[in-house]
């Protein structure tokens, strides 16, 4: 029998928001581990399912191979949506404010806070010093991303609106990060920011995603 399957390594973000959804949605899936660090994802086997070697990559029962964590994320999202806790919108207008802020992470949030991750966490992982004039420009450019999160959180409990969606669920790899880091400060500055982070964190999906990633860790 066909089954869903990821493969990707779990301490990649990309790779962790695919799984948040995977749990978010209750869905069963076999995870297929790919070592980055023996270019696994550049062999003919890997590059059969993505031509540009990057994880995660998605298959569905349906013979559908999708790769781009964020495509994976909003084809889970529309294509399995949990009955009473759906996680998309039906109405168009709400479709796009929600569509508007997964752009938002992607274009606004996701650079600064991948390279504080990089420089605070990477960096220090390989035995190598951040560059503190890069964290401090990536800081200021991260704050003022979340100075109009804070405002958009004043007036929604998140992002795309009255509910918890991909919007929200997308930001979790990197504030899972970040939260270790000493950038912390940014989020609890921020009340209606650091209330919103608290709450995806302390998802119970998230918490098996977090549980994944620290297996791999151990192992």
């Amino acid at each position: 029998m066909a089954v869903k399957k990821v493969y990707g390594t779990p301490a990649c973000p990309a790779t962790m928001r695919v799984l948040a959804s995977l749990f978010e949605h209750g869905l069963d899936f076999d995870f297929i581990s790919v070592d980055l660090k023996t270019g696994d994802h550049m062999k003919e086997s890997f590059l059969s399912l993505n031509p540009f070697g990057q994880v995660p990559v998605f298959q569905d029962e349906q013979d559908l191979t999708l790769f781009e964590s964020r495509a994976i994320m909003r084809f889970i999202s529309h294509h399995y949506p949990k009955p009473g806790k759906e996680q998309v919108y039906e109405a168009p207008k709400q479709q796009g404010i929600v569509a508007a802020w997964i752009d938002v992470e992607d274009h606004q949030f996701d650079p600064p806070a991948s390279k504080l991750r990089m420089e605070l966490l990477e960096k220090s992982q390989n035995g190598l010093s951040a560059d503190k004039q890069v964290v401090a420009q990536e800081e200021a450019n991260l704050a003022r991303v979340l100075d109009v999160y804070e405002e958009r959180l004043k007036h929604f409990n998140y992002l795309g609106g009255d509910k918890f969606t991909s919007a929200d669920l997308t930001h979790l790899p990197n504030l899972h990060y970040l939260m270790k880091t000493p950038v912390k400060r940014l989020f609890d500055e921020r009340p209606h920011v650091s209330a919103w982070s608290t709450n995806l964190m302390a998802r119970s999906a998230w918490a098996k995603v977090v549980d994944m990633v620290e297996n791999q860790i151990n192992n």
